[in-house]
């Protein structure tokens, strides 16, 4: 070591802290993701004594259940991409319109960064069992405000029309905190000179939001929407809470990806067809992944 040159120790030392999470890396995330592809080609129970082999069977059974309207796993999917399509736009456009008037605001600015953050750092668990107390039938808050008005009680969480995008709405709230400091962020990056500029030449604000803020804001957008999109994706804590017995009920109308991933490991032990939608599952977020950075990332 020493007779190496300070750009060589330099570049040694590097790799000795890497090492520690690159370790880490690779026995948390890189061995389990192997192993589950393992697991995906056997039929697997941890209760049994041997583990057979089935190659492709459980990815044959995937896909003749994905082919099938009425099977849980179709719409345990449907309901997946549902929760993609429409809690991502939502909680994006929402947390950088309050970004936008949050930068803005000189006076008690932190207050109400505080404010919005709070349901972030909040235990999903306490919040999901709150807002399901909300959303009761006769005693709930929504529905008690809604009698006060006059206007019809809804069924919310016990509708398989409303259950979806009730959960939708909770999630969206409590993601909003972490997208705005993330929005916030991006915004101060952009130098006021260019918004003085454009004042110069005459363009008005939304013109100025247009042609500077949105599109130096691109790499925080590319951002959060490939973290909101995984995170929709993966969701599972919400609806396990948030409908009747964990089961993403009713009629399986709010059930997820992992949530049926979690049923057939811990419910039915069928090891094999849950790591078979796991597999499938990393396959779509890797694959939603390149195409978001691929097809939204800009240069300029």
């Amino acid at each position: 070591m020493s007779r190496l040159t300070i750009r060589q120790r330099q570049v040694v030392w590097a790799y000795i802290f890497l090492l520690v999470p690159m370790t880490f890396f690779i026995l948390i995330r890189i061995i389990p993701t192997l192993s589950a592809f393992n697991i995906s080609l056997h039929d697997w129970n941890p209760l049994a004594a041997e583990q057979t082999f089935v190659g492709l069977e459980n990815y044959r059974q995937l896909w003749e259940d994905l082919l099938n309207p009425r099977s849980v796993t179709h719409k345990a999917f449907v309901n997946t991409f549902k929760y993609v399509l429409i809690g991502m736009p939502i909680q994006l456009v929402t947390a950088l319109a309050i970004a936008l008037l949050l930068n803005e605001i000189t006076r008690m600015s932190t207050l109400f960064r505080a404010i919005f953050f709070i349901p972030f750092v909040t235990s999903t668990v306490a919040i999901a069992w709150v807002w399901r107390w909300l959303y009761q039938p006769q005693y709930g808050f929504f529905n008690v405000m809604l009698s006060f008005f006059g206007l019809p009680q809804q069924p919310f969480l016990k509708s398989p029309n409303q259950a979806l995008y009730s959960i939708t709405a909770v999630v969206v709230w409590q993601g909003l905190g972490f997208a705005i400091i993330i929005f916030l962020a991006g915004l101060k990056q952009v130098p006021e000179t260019f918004y003085e500029a454009a004042k110069i030449d005459g363009a008005n604000r939304w013109q100025s939001f247009w042609r500077i803020t949105l599109p130096l804001l691109n790499t925080t957008l590319v951002y959060l929407a490939v973290l909101q999109t995984i995170s929709f994706l993966r969701m599972f804590d919400y609806v396990i809470n948030m409908t009747t017995q964990g089961d993403g009920g009713p009629l399986a109308s709010t059930t997820t990806v992992t949530l049926r991933v979690y049923r057939e490991a811990f419910s039915s032990f069928d090891m094999g067809y849950a790591s078979a939608l796991t597999v499938a599952l990393f396959g779509i977020i890797l694959v939603i992944t390149i195409v978001q950075l691929k097809f939204l990332s800009r240069d300029y």
